[in-house]
Parts: structure tokens; sequence; C-alpha cells
């Protein structure tokens, strides 16, 4: 990287042509076209109700409806849906249904969140459903087209549960069924629900609901299919009182209906007189919540993003309407970016947005092509009819090709057994497998470092804006944002439920040894784009590693094993620490995607060199961050469950004792730091420094802080860059 005087910087804000290629949509023109759709509702319908207050209010109202009309009108009701149901995009949509949650979340996220609601409640169905409850309520979900005499359907989605609060534990369900009757053409159940915080309740007239058994006449937990036409009671219930997302309807519902065992998710059977779900309810939000909750985390992030364009331009016209602030002058020009410290810290929040982009779209990325391969895995068992716990005793070996096929990569050409990799290769049983164990840690990840290091970082960027920042007229509704962030964290699972899963899936072997050829990757990296803090990222995940592997046989000082999936203080900060890494590292593939594809793009080409510059110092500068947090973390279990020495214990000198080993050792008393005179006075403190013998991290930890060479010069050129970057004369959205 060049020096700050000598090096190119980013002239504007970045466009369309460097996000669709960062983001790998610059081939999909159906794509574009859906972002485009999405960005004219959330700046002109949901922009002016923001702007007119109509946030203010918790009641469902026409102004609220007139959004999800607006959805209607643009095609975005229809982006969830496939083309024979009235949809437009064909095959996996989870790339398609983020980028347009990212672009109604960059004004406001309870709108963002009544988009995705209705996708959330039509999910299990989607998921799961029989072939017969698709094309029936998927096209019940359609707008209607001209000439069609019917009403749109809306869906929500019932899981948690009021015991006593907002449930938080998705294996508890208190909602129950149970069979109404048996006798007639198809089986009765009678279902019992009362729902907490569910969003879209104020209009929702199909909800997808868990339920647990409550007659031995029906075997599991399923989830069955309500209507509002359902014989029985189907009340919508009362307003939350939300401080944050009135834009979307949540109320508190209750039922009791009567439905037939067809709406069972998934279908059923009958055995010896026993209903059988062929779901129970955990299996379909399984597969549910892999998929929906990483938009929620991007929500988060397009808020980090939409705030740079309001906050650089409240510092450059701080001053303006002075009479002694002349145009020209550098005060009316540059306002408070004369002085480092606003930009610096704007650095900071554009780097952490970028990071958590890249991750949620990498994700969604992944799942598009996990889901085709997820398919294939359930034909191919369904044919062989393995079912239930043959499936782990098939992934066995499926998981030993998988690593087979990973350390056959790893190989040179010349080493390695060519047929036997492409045979690997072609296995969609070994490439699920792989993705699996992929897809089960950066789907919590996303959604626990986006929504929670993100709304931490959006609190520095309501900073930025002075008192303005708090005002209901801020630029760019960053008050509001900064409040919806708290509720995002909460949504599809709080904190706890997504480091709880990564504490299990991060230590998968099929992981691990992928994130060790990320490594390897970053080394490449490094050695082509040495500006984009790759080498010192690498540094920070090799020193994961050492702590995860001493954490996984060691014991704390009172002879307790550390690592247990229960004892939260230690898998949690390391699940914490991984999502700082992992954040970055899809951070930095970004740019390596703008470095090889800009080129082909003759708007992005021009000015090029400066977005790689800029990008890879932002990445540069979120490495330092990240791996700062991991070595914090790692240190703090590496040793804080060793017992401190004390003034009694082994390690510390007497001074008789001390002076008898001088006469036989001269010079040895140097040496000494603790020692105990005399009369038994010593230095003031706990007790005799402890002495190290992790040798391995202590040399991990200071190889990977020489590695933060350089963060702070690329920290200053982002500064500079932003001080100089060109910004539209106003905002494109009210306000």
């Amino acid at each position: 990287m060049e020096s700050n005087d000598a090096a190119k910087l980013m002239s504007t804000l970045p466009g369309d042509d460097i996000r669709q290629i960062m983001w790998r949509y610059s081939d999909r023109f159906e794509l574009q076209m859906v972002v485009q759709s999405s960005r004219q509702v959330a700046r002109s319908v949901v922009a002016r109700c923001v702007a007119d207050g109509v946030r203010n209010s918790h009641e469902w109202n026409d102004r609220k409806h007139s959004i999800l009309e607006a959805f209607d009108q643009a095609g975005l009701t229809q982006v969830f849906m496939d083309p024979q149901d009235g949809g437009f995009i064909d095959g996996p949509k989870n790339l398609a249904l983020a980028l347009v949650a990212f672009e109604l979340s960059w004004v406001d996220g309870g709108a963002a969140t009544s988009s995705l609601a209705s996708n959330l409640g039509l999910s299990p169905i989607h998921e799961k459903g029989t072939d017969a409850q698709k094309r029936h309520y998927m096209k019940a979900c359609t707008p209607p087209q001209p000439g069609e005499d019917r009403e749109i359907m809306r869906a929500a989605f019932a899981l948690t549960e009021p015991l006593p609060f907002i449930g938080v534990d998705t294996g508890v369900i208190s909602g129950k069924a149970t069979v109404a009757d048996m006798d007639g053409d198809e089986p009765m159940l009678q279902i019992e629900k009362r729902g907490r915080f569910i969003t879209n309740m104020g209009f929702a007239d199909l909800v997808t609901a868990a339920v647990d058994t409550d007659d031995e006449r029906l075997k599991t937990s399923c989830m069955v299919i309500l209507e509002e036409g359902d014989e029985g009671l189907f009340d919508r219930g009362v307003p939350t009182q939300k401080l944050v997302h009135q834009l979307s309807s949540t109320r508190d519902p209750v039922f009791s209906l009567k439905v037939p065992a067809s709406r069972i998710i998934g279908g059923y059977t009958v055995q010896d007189g026993v209903i059988v779900p062929n779901f129970s309810h955990a299996e379909v939000i399984e597969a549910v919540f892999r998929r929906t909750r990483v938009p929620v985390g991007l929500m988060s992030s397009a808020k980090l993003l939409s705030a740079v364009e309001p906050i650089i331009r409240y510092h450059r016209q701080r001053f303006r309407g002075n009479a002694a602030v002349q145009p020209g002058t550098p005060r009316f020009e540059s306002g408070l970016q004369m002085k480092e410290d606003c930009l610096q810290r704007l650095v900071d929040v554009w780097a952490a947005g970028e990071a958590g982009t890249s991750l949620g779209f990498a994700t969604c990325r992944l799942l598009d092509t996990y889901d085709e391969i997820e398919k294939e895995k359930e034909r191919i068992f369904a044919e062989e009819g393995i079912k239930g716990r043959a499936q782990l005793k098939a992934f066995r070996k499926i998981n030993k090709d998988a690593l087979e096929l990973l350390a056959l990569r790893d190989q040179s050409e010349g080493e390695r057994d060519d047929a036997r990799m492409q045979e690997l290769e072609a296995d969609p049983l070994v490439q699920f497998a792989l993705q699996d164990s992929l897809a089960n840690v950066l789907c919590p990840a996303g959604k626990l470092w986006n929504t929670g290091a993100g709304a931490n970082t959006m609190r520095e960027a309501v900073s930025l804006m002075g008192g303005y920042g708090v005002t209901e007229d801020c630029p760019g509704f960053l008050g509001q944002k900064w409040m919806d962030m708290q509720l995002e964290a909460t949504y599809e699972g709080p904190e706890s439920v997504q480091r709880r899963q990564l504490s299990i899936t991060m230590t998968s072997e099929l992981f691990l040894a992928q994130f060790r050829q990320w490594i390897d990757g970053l080394r490449k990296i490094a050695s082509t784009r040495p500006g984009t803090g790759a080498c010192a990222l690498a540094r920070a995940m090799e020193l994961w590693l050492w702590t995860l592997e001493h954490l996984q046989s060691a014991k704390d000082a009172d002879g307790k094993a550390l690592w247990n999936t229960n004892r939260h203080g230690v898998c949690y900060p390391m699940a914490d620490a991984l999502c700082w890494l992992i954040s970055v590292y899809y951070q930095i593939l970004d740019v390596m995607e703008l470095a090889e594809k800009g080129e082909m793009n003759p708007v992005v080409a021009e000015g090029l060199e400066g977005s790689l510059n800029f990008f890879s110092d932002l990445a540069h500068t979120q490495v330092a961050r990240a791996a700062g947090e991991a070595g914090r973390l790692c240190a703090e279990l590496v040793y804080g469950y060793n017992a401190h020495p004390d003034w009694d214990g082994e390690g510390c000198f007497d001074a008789a004792t001390l002076e008898d080993l001088e006469s036989v050792m001269p010079g040895f008393g140097s040496q000494a730091t603790d020692v105990v005179e005399g009369d038994g006075s010593h230095a003031a403190k706990a007790g005799p420094c402890a002495k190290s013998c992790k040798s391995g991290f202590v040399r991990l930890r200071a190889k990977m802080d020489v590695c933060l060479t350089g963060s702070r010069m690329a920290k200053d050129r982002a500064a500079t860059a932003i001080g100089q970057l060109m910004i539209p004369e106003a905002l494109d959205y009210p306000l």
C-alpha cells in the first residue's frame, strides 16, 4: 500500500456497480431489478410514513397497510414464491430475500420485518409442507392477477409462548393439540394456542403455529396451519406496546380452533389409531430458522451502512449558516471533518457495516447452493430408505469422505489422487456434509454478530450526530434505527440461542478443517494484497484454534473440565471471538472479488484503484479490531481459570534462602522478582506474578500483535478518503 500522501482515494460513495460485484449478483438481472423495486418502495412510501410520524402509534392503520400494498404492487410479495405459484425467480431465493430486507431496512426495520414475517409465516409450508399445502397456500398468498376474484392471504408465524415473557427456547412450547374427532373422513384436531410478540397479527388471516401433543392419540409435537375462518376463536390479541419496529404489527393472539388433520404441516399417517405427524415442530423450525435468521442480521448491517452518508453530511454542514463562517473556507466546506476524530470513528462504523454485510450475503449465497444439494440428499436417502438415526450412522462415513476431500485439496497436483478427488467432488452427499458444516456456523454467527456488535456500533453512529442523533427528525432516522436494532437482536432467538448453537457446531471436525484452509487462503491473499490485513487475521485465527484445543483438554483451578457446552462462561466467549474473525474474513473475500472482477465493469474500472485502496483499508481496520477482540477473549479464557499464586505458595523466595542461593550461584538474586523479607513484608500486590506455562499461546499472541503493523496507517488513509468523498446534495428520501 502506498503512503497516505501517494495512495489514490475513492472519490464517491460506492454505487450499485461496485456492490453487485462484491455481493455477487452482477450477472443476475432479476436480482438487480428486485433491488431497484425494493429501494423505490423504501425511499418513497416507507420513508414518508416514518417522516410523518406513523411510527408513533402501536395500532395497525391504513397508512401502515399501504406499505403492504406497495410491496404487492412492486412485486416484492412475489419474490418468495416459485414461478408456478405466481413468483418470478426460479430456484433458491435466500439472496433475493436478503437483498429485499437490506434495502427496506436501509430506511426502516419495521417495514422490512413486515415483509420478512410474511415469508416466515409461509416458510414452514414451503420447506416441509405437502405438495397440496404448498400449491394452495403459496398461491393464496400471492397478489391476485387481473380477472381473479379473491383477496390475498397474509401469513404469520406463531412459535413463542407467554411463559412468562417472550419465548427464547424453541424446544419448549405450551400450545396444545388434542384429537377432537377420529370418526369422520378425516381426523379433526382441537388447537389451543396463545402467542406472544407475533409479527403480522394485526392483519394476518393465516398462521403457522407450533403445538405439542396433549393426547395419546397424537404422537408428537407438530406445526399446524390455522385460518381466520376456522371453527372457534381466532383472536388477534392486543397490540404489543413496542418502542421499536412500529411499522410492523405485533400482537399477542389467542387461538382455540378446530382444524382438520390435513393442516398438519408436512402431513401425517395413522398408525394403530394414533396420528403420527411426518415432522415434529422442531424439525420444521430447524429448516426454517437456518434460512430466515440471516436476513435479520443483514437488516442491522444495512442500518450501519445507511448511517454513513447522513453523518458525513451533518459533519460537513455543522457550521454553515453562521455569519462568521464564509463559503470556501475550510470550516464551511469541512465542518467537523477538519478534525480527525469524527472521521476515524466513522471509519469504525463503516468497517463494521461492511463486515456484517459481507458475512450476511456470503451466508445467503451458501444457502442458495445448500438448498439444492439438500434436496438431492433427501432424495437419495428416501430412495435408500435411510431415516432418523440411520442418517446419523450414514454420515459417519460421509464425513470421513468429506475430510478426505479436504485433505486432497491441500495436496499439490503431482501428489494427490486426482481420480479419487473427482469422485468425491461429484458426490452430492459429500458436498452436503461440507456445506452443512459451514451453514451450521455461519447462520447463527451472522445473526449473533450483526445484531449484537452491530447494535453497539450503531450507538457510535448515533453519537456522531451529537444531540441531533436522538431526535425524530434526525437525517437518516438514525435514532429510530438504533432502537430498532435492540429488537432485531432478539428476533429468531436472542443472542444466547445463537451462542448455544455455535458452541456445538463450531467444534465440528469438518468445519475446523475448512477453517484451517481459510488460514492458508489468507496467507496467499497476504502475499498479493497485504493491505487487507489478511496476515494478521490468519494469525488471529491460529490463536483462536490454539485456544479451542487448549480449552478442550484443560481444567480450571478447582479441577473441573473447562470445555463443556453447558459451561457458557467458556463456550460463549469463544463463539463471540469466532464471529469477529469470520465476519472480517468474508469482508476480505469481498475486496478480493472486487479486485478480480472490477476491471470488467467500465463504470467500476475508472476508479477501481481508489475503491480497492479504500475497501482494503476498511478491512485492515476491521481486522485489527477483530484480532484485538479475539485476542482479549482468548487470553481471558487461557489464563482466567488458573488460581492466582499467593505469598505462601511455590515460586516465592524468602530473603534468607535467596542469600544462600546467591552464595552458590552468583547473580541468582537478580532473577528473583518476588521476595518475602525476613519480617514477612513483600511487594504490595495480591501475590507473586503468575508464571505463564502457555508458551504456545504467548508466541502466537505476540506474532498476532506484531502483524497489526500498519493497521492504524490504514485507518488514517480511510479517514482521509472519507474526508474528501463527494456525496449527493441531499438524501434521496425524506429528512
